[in-house]
């Protein structure tokens, strides 16, 4: 009997421990460094956004939280690391958009929704029409006069194939009956780059991108998408203003997670966001850049990636633009 009761015990201790532990283990999290990854080079808009999260969570944590730019392959490399990662926490993306977007463009090793557990956005953000300052065109109307008159000719930098921008280029090509010839990108950073030295004539940015280089006057920005202007960039009108009601392409910015990272880690990452992008000072920076903090569950997150693929995958159909391999 005594044998018997030490066995039942034993047992009893070992399925306390099977459940007890995982338990404890996430409560527990983070007990060493995390890492962000950031499928773009420096310099573009979701490097910043990532950082910002990265300082506010070390500090809340007292971990180590390290940012990683993963650039490459239309961010298939940084993101497919994610994707491949532990899902234990210690391996988040941050991405924006272009993620839902790149499946109807590109040949991806991973499933943008299958392998990635949404957890928190971060900001939503607008879209500035932005000109190399030697251009001949000072407004929306007079662009469209000049691509006319030039069919094919001008050009237009985007972040990559998979990306917002190039849909919104895209986009203003169908409404304004231009063509224009597309220059892809390995992020914002280059993109800009280019376009200040003039290799390219024009682009859609994110205001985080290229707010400097307006004010410094290096660009000249002469529309920007949403329902008023940007406090950020009072001078510069909305599409609609500009002559092109029917204009209108928002993107996102938000962190994911390996498909399997548990739930309580992912409730606890995303809590936490929720509460920095409460703070005043937060929200403020954001603005300043042309962006608006964007608060979400994972629940509503998911639900927003699924609509923003089909709505994506329509405009990719409607502009004709081909998947690559």
């Amino acid at each position: 009997m005594k044998a018997l009761n030490a066995i039942v015990r034993m047992v009893t201790v070992g399925v306390l421990m099977a459940v007890i532990g995982p338990v404890a283990a996430q409560q527990a999290y983070p007990s060493k460094p995390i890492h962000i990854i950031v499928p773009f080079p420096p310099g573009g808009s979701v490097d910043p956004m990532a950082r910002m999260a990265a300082q506010k969570l070390a500090e809340k944590w007292g971990q180590s939280v390290i940012v990683e730019n993963r650039a490459g392959g239309n961010a298939i490399i940084g993101t497919d690391a994610v994707a491949k990662a532990a899902p234990d926490g210690y391996t988040i993306l941050v991405a924006g958009s272009p993620h839902v977007i790149s499946p109807s463009l590109l040949t991806t090793p991973y499933d943008a929704i299958r392998d990635f557990a949404p957890v928190a956005t971060i900001a939503a953000s607008r879209h500035v029409l932005v000109l190399n300052p030697s251009l001949p065109a000072n407004n929306l109307q007079e662009l469209i006069a000049l691509a006319k008159s030039k069919p094919g000719q001008l050009n237009y930098s985007s972040s990559g194939s998979g990306n917002t921008n190039r849909l919104a280029a895209e986009l203003f090509s169908m409404l304004a009956g231009v063509k224009m010839q597309h220059i892809p990108y390995k992020g914002a950073g280059p993109a800009i780059t280019d376009l200040i030295g003039g290799q390219v004539q024009l682009s859609f940015q994110i205001p985080i991108s290229v707010i400097p280089h307006i004010k410094s006057g290096k660009l000249k920005a002469i529309a920007i998408s949403g329902a008023s202007r940007a406090s950020a960039l009072p001078q510069v009108p909305t599409f609609a203003e500009a002559g092109m009601p029917d204009y209108e392409l928002a993107g996102w910015t938000g962190i994911l997670a390996p498909a399997g990272t548990p739930k309580e880690i992912v409730d606890k990452i995303s809590s936490e966001m929720a509460r920095v992008l409460a703070m005043p000072e937060i929200n403020e920076k954001l603005v300043n850049q042309g962006l608006e903090a964007f608060i979400s569950t994972p629940e509503q997150f998911a639900a927003m990636m699924q609509a923003d693929m089909v709505k994506f995958a329509k405009i990719i159909k409607a502009a004709n633009i081909q998947k690559e391999n």
